[in-house]
Order: C-alpha cells, then sequence, then structure tokens
C-alpha cells in the first residue's frame, strides 16, 4: 500500500496504529472526512483499481441495515453491516463499480461501535434468531489480515444468541483456523464455474482452492454455506453447471454444510448504466439483458430456466431445508 490516507478522528485509534504499522513505508495523508477522496466526481474508477489508496476511516450515522425482504436464511430478523467499502478483488459483475465513484478501499476502524449497535439491536428481539450478514459493500475476509475484522469480530458472538455470515470469496482463514469454530458463526464461500471465475471474477482464488479452503474449515468445525450467486448465462450453460456441482460435491459433502443458495444476476439500471460506461465491451453487459422495474437482468424465461436448471442440480446433492433462494 503506497497511499493511505487518515481521517483525523480515528488517527489515535488502537486499530489505526496496527494497521499502519504494517505499511511503515506508505505515504499517510491526514483528511477531515473520507468522502474528501471517495466521493468527487472526476475520479477514474479503472484506473484506480490498479492501484487503490486505503482510507481509514470512523463510521457515522447507521452501521446496522435492516435486510431486503426475502433476504436471509430463515432468520426471523436480518441485518446487513459492511465494515468496508470496496472489494480487493475485480469481479465484473459486482455492483460496486456502478455504485462508487473511486476504486479506493475505505475501511471503518471504529469496531466498538458496529459491536455496541449489533448487541442492542439483538436486545429488541431477545428471544427470536437475528441474522447479521457483513460482506455487503466488501468481502468479509478478502482483507483480513490488515483489517482484522473476522478476529476482531468472532470473539463478541461466542456466547450471544445472534447468528453471523461472513460471505467470501476468499482464501484467508488463517485468523478462522487459529481460534474456536462457533456454532452461531457461518462461513458463506460465494462460487462460481471455473470459467466464470476466469472470464469474470479477476484476481479471486480459483476454484479448487476455495473449495480446498471450505474442507479445511469444516475440518475445523466450521459451519460453511455455499452461495451460488450470481448464476451467469452461457451458452452451453447446462453442461457447465453440472460440471460444476459435480466438482464441488465431489469434494464437498452436500449433506453436512449448513446452507447453500442460488441468485440471479441482477443490477439497478443506473449501476449498469456506469459499468457499461466503464466496461463497453465486456460481453456480460452486452448480454441478454432486459429492464424490469428498474432492474437489469436476464429476461424473466431466460432467468427461470437458469434458476431452475441449477436448482435442480444443486438439490440431487443436499436437502431442501438446506436450501435458501434468494428472493430479493
Amino acid at each position: 500500500m503506497q497511499q493511505i490516507y487518515l481521517e483525523h478522528s480515528i488517527a489515535e485509534h488502537e486499530q489505526t496504529a496496527k494497521i499502519l504499522q504494517r505499511f511503515p513505508r506508505a505515504h499517510i495523508t491526514r483528511i477531515e472526512h473520507f468522502g474528501e477522496v471517495f466521493n468527487p466526481r472526476a475520479q477514474n474508477f479503472r484506473l484506480q483499481k490498479k492501484s487503490p489508496a486505503l482510507i481509514l476511516a470512523r463510521k457515522q450515522g447507521k452501521r446496522i441495515l435492516t435486510a431486503p425482504a426475502g433476504y436471509g436464511l430463515g432468520g426471523k430478523h436480518n441485518y446487513y453491516f459492511s465494515h468496508m467499502q470496496n472489494c480487493a478483488y475485480d469481479c465484473r459483475y459486482c455492483f460496486l463499480q456502478g455504485m462508487y465513484r473511486s476504486a479506493h478501499y475505505v475501511l471503518f476502524v471504529n469496531y466498538e461501535d458496529f459491536l455496541a449497535d449489533i448487541q442492542q439491536q439483538t436486545q429488541l428481539n431477545p428471544h427470536e434468531s437475528s441474522w447479521f450478514f457483513s460482506g455487503y459493500d466488501c468481502d468479509s475476509l478478502a482483507y483480513e489480515p490488515v483489517s482484522q475484522f473476522a478476529r476482531s469480530f468472532l470473539p463478541h458472538f461466542a456466547e450471544g444468541p445472534a447468528w453471523l455470515e461472513l460471505r467470501t470469496k476468499s482464501t484467508q482463514i488463517r485468523s478462522l483456523l487459529q481460534q474456536p469454530a462457533q456454532n452461531n458463526v457461518v462461513v458463506a464461500f460465494s462460487l462460481s464455474p471455473e470459467p466464470v471465475i476466469q472470464a469474470l471474477e479477476h484476481g479471486t482464488p480459483a476454484l479448487q482452492k476455495r473449495l480446498s479452503a471450505i474442507q479445511r474449515l469444516q475440518q475445523h468445525g466450521w459451519r460453511v454455506g455455499l452461495r451460488f450467486d450470481p448464476i451467469i448465462y452461457d451458452a452451453d450453460y447446462r453442461s457447465m453447471y453440472q460440471t460444476f456441482f459435480q466438482q464441488v460435491f465431489q469434494q464437498l459433502d452436500g449433506h453436512s454444510i449448513h446452507s447453500a443458495s442460488l441468485g440471479a444476476f441482477r443490477l439497478p439500471r443506473n449501476f449498469y448504466r456506469n459499468m457499461l460506461h466503464l466496461y463497453p465491451e465486456e460481453p456480460l453487459l452486452a448480454g441478454p439483458l432486459s429492464e424490469h422495474q428498474g432492474m437489469m437482468a436476464y429476461s424473466g424465461d431466460l432467468e427461470a430456466q437458469l434458476l431452475d436448471y441449477c436448482e435442480q442440480q444443486l438439490l440431487q446433492y443436499i436437502h431442501t431445508e438446506q436450501y435458501h433462494p434468494c428472493q430479493y
């Protein structure tokens, strides 16, 4: 990391000191608010993505948000939060590049405030399950060696009634293997066929490496979820996804996973337009998409065919009660 921007308000924060120790040669620039660097319009996302800066900031305002209807794994109360904005990876289908003007990483170091909000939210429904989903605006584990996010948060879920999902494509699992597994934490891996990874998930670990990481976590006792999201159309999608599910469940015992879900490829119309401007020659964005209620997605018939086929394949390997289709 060559450039770090540092908000004055967290300059003396304990987490800030730990992070700065990792980058002794970085150029440090003090700022009042991360938006000064992150929000200006005249930025080149593609250029910044080649060498993003790190912005250390304090998350103000509402930190815990109610999840959309249909999002969840069976819990009655579902929330999401993000300790970061932007991702270490460069997936062409990711909505973040259509939502943000900047490719710099924003890391909110005031973990204690997130945890206090989570505790407060949990206490509102002490006798009902509450789920907290991380990794909405980032990958939960990809930046773990720097952020120490999982290492910092997991102890606070050890004895409470709340559940935590860590959503990731990463193999950065060392911090999880260095502590006992927790029954109320699910490490949820986003998985795609290797051809999709090669074409669209730039910088991410190969499928085989993700499967190996899952096996290691399961052997250590962690609950693992599988997130097949988004399902991507290909002219030969039936063969591609049949081979894909066979590969996954030849290595993983489907009955021992916590949960699995399927999700369609969808983008808000404005995000799609921004991404098309960034990547005008990207085949995915020029594919068989249509607009419906402000969302760009595969046509209704095509989306239904994709999801139905993949659901049939998936349910050969898992029980129906493990399956949670994305409905948002």
